[in-house]
């Protein structure tokens, strides 16, 4: 009974915490859709990601194994592809150009691989080149290990910083009391590479003996989405929380974002993970969510076309099955939006060289938001 007792005080005063912020920023359903959404690339089933080549075409991630290169109006499979363990959230993950693609033709994805000798798979990072539409040239950049049958929480997103530093993520893979706070284990990281795969002579731990001197930072649960900050150059992430306590954080070099010491969370059954929602010596988010939205997909809007969404945050929604804006001053969300409502899962958003916002929907395709004149 005592116990009990303990979990449900817990339980409110967490629940407490969280929707106080949430209620200062509900989200909201604009009067007006000032865009209409065309089908651009159809038949796709887990569009994980997207990448746009610079004679105008895509490259485009699938979850089941395959890349697919649209141009022209027609979808050709990309020959070459890894093997990529498929289980669960593990798959092909998110593609990424090089900043100097033009010049030296560098494509960077993640995926779940078997490679290693224990049974399973752990998120990989390769990089290869494009040709006849095959891979070639592939190099495997990083394998996090141990392997494991486990299904849950492979991350991955991947992004460049202005010094031309390639950052990537990888979820705790559902072993959060051993991985996340543990810098001598992989999952629950953000990386920081070179972009040939070697490790910054000035990244955190290097130097400490056992560590994982590939980690920038640590403390994180399942981080789905990443990006450079297009004014300040600086590296967002977001990350699945458990039930509630879906964060928006900005990375720092040798960071602690608290999962699972600290959450806005709770676990799925009700019960309290932990009674803390801060500690000294690990970061807070910069947003949190209440409840989940389960994150995917992160984009900065700088194009003109969309003059009243410059500066805004864009956020897919997996659980709720719409694409979120949220308006931001400086590092504070003010506002929120709910946009391409009941369309899917959103698994991934991006601003094209175009200047148009390309949203990946499970089920469907990609679609453009063309804004109405």
């Amino acid at each position: 009974m005592k116990n009990s007792i303990i979990y449900f005080y817990l339980f409110v005063v967490t629940l407490n915490l969280s929707c106080a912020q949430d209620a200062e920023n509900k989200v909201n359903t604009p009067n007006e859709v000032p865009f209409s959404a065309e089908l651009f690339v159809d038949g796709l089933q887990i569009p994980w990601a997207m990448a746009f080549l610079p004679d105008g075409s895509m490259l485009i991630t699938e979850k089941s194994g395959s890349i697919i290169h649209f141009k022209d109006g027609q979808k050709t499979s990309v020959a070459n592809v890894p093997p990529v363990y498929v289980r669960g959230q593990g798959g092909l993950l998110d593609i990424f150009l090089h900043p100097d693609y033009k010049n030296n033709g560098w494509i960077y994805f993640t995926y779940a691989s078997e490679e290693g000798d224990e049974k399973g798979g752990h998120t990989a990072l390769m990089r290869a080149k494009l040709k006849d539409n095959a891979l070639v040239d592939n190099e495997l950049l990083y394998k996090a290990g141990p392997n494991t049958t486990k299904g849950q929480h492979f991350g991955s997103r991947i992004a460049f910083d202005n010094d031309g530093y390639l950052y990537f993520s990888i979820g705790e893979r559902g072993a959060r009391d051993e991985n996340p706070q543990d810098i001598t284990r992989d999952g629950g990281k953000i990386y920081r590479l070179n972009d040939d795969g070697s490790i910054p002579e000035d990244n955190p731990f290097v130097g400490e003996e056992g560590t994982k001197t590939a980690i920038y930072s640590y403390g994180h649960r399942n981080p789905q989405g990443l990006v450079k900050h297009p004014e300040t150059g600086e590296i967002w992430d977001h990350e699945h929380g458990p039930k509630g306590g879906d964060e928006i954080n900005i990375i720092e070099k040798g960071a602690n974002y608290g999962w699972p010491v600290i959450t806005y969370g709770i676990n799925y059954s009700g019960t309290p993970i932990t009674d803390k929602t801060e500690m000294e010596g690990m970061e807070q988010p910069i947003y949190y969510w209440v409840p989940s939205i389960a994150p995917s997909g992160m984009a900065f809007v700088t194009s003109d076309k969309y003059p009243d969404w410059k500066g805004s945050l864009l956020v897919g929604s997996l659980a709720f099955q719409y694409l979120e804006r949220l308006t931001l001053e400086g590092t504070k969300v003010v506002n929120r939006e709910k946009l391409l409502e009941d369309m899917g899962r959103v698994r991934d958003v991006r601003q094209g060289p175009d200047g148009f916002i390309y949203v990946a929907i499970e089920g469907k395709g990609i679609y453009r938001l063309t804004p109405k004149s």
